[in-house]
């Protein structure tokens, strides 16, 4: 369970004094909370399951690339450093990422699966990617892929 790995993870990395991993992990947790409250005001008394935290970690990743550009748009590089190595934390708590051609075998899977013949059946496929491959995937490019399919 990733809560489990990400107290283990804050627990160590507070004995060794590893500042950044501290304050991103703590920064994931607090990310978590909110959702958790989210989710139990909607009668969820568990909190988010798993893949919604894999999605929360696959956002923070994205918040953190767009910020990096910015930053290193603005000369600012060392804050654009930081982002990285916030990226490098989060990173570690989620699933090995599908490569090039897992990707593509994945989407055109999921094209088959759902028997999408235009672009009236993308949603349906995403949303097969995205509960099949949460925290897995970038679903933008896997978004274009599926355009490309079955528009091309």
């Amino acid at each position: 369970m990733i809560r489990t790995e990400l107290n283990e993870a804050l627990k160590v990395s507070m004995k060794i004094e590893e500042k950044c991993v501290v304050s991103t992990i703590r920064l994931i947790m607090a990310a978590l909370k909110d959702r958790d409250i989210c989710a139990r005001t909607d009668g969820n008394p568990d909190g988010v399951a798993d893949e919604e935290v894999l999605t929360l970690l696959q956002t923070m990743v994205k918040q953190r690339t767009e910020s990096i550009r910015l930053y290193e748009e603005g000369g600012r590089l060392e804050l654009a450093e930081q982002e990285r190595e916030e990226i490098e934390v989060i990173r570690r708590f989620m699933p090995r990422p599908l490569d090039g051609n897992e990707l593509d075998g994945a989407v055109k899977e999921a094209i088959r699966e759902v028997g999408a013949r235009d672009m009236k059946d993308m949603g349906k496929t995403m949303a097969l990617l995205k509960q099949r491959y949460p925290g897995r995937m970038d679903f933008s490019k896997a978004s274009g892929m599926v355009r490309q399919t079955l528009v091309g």
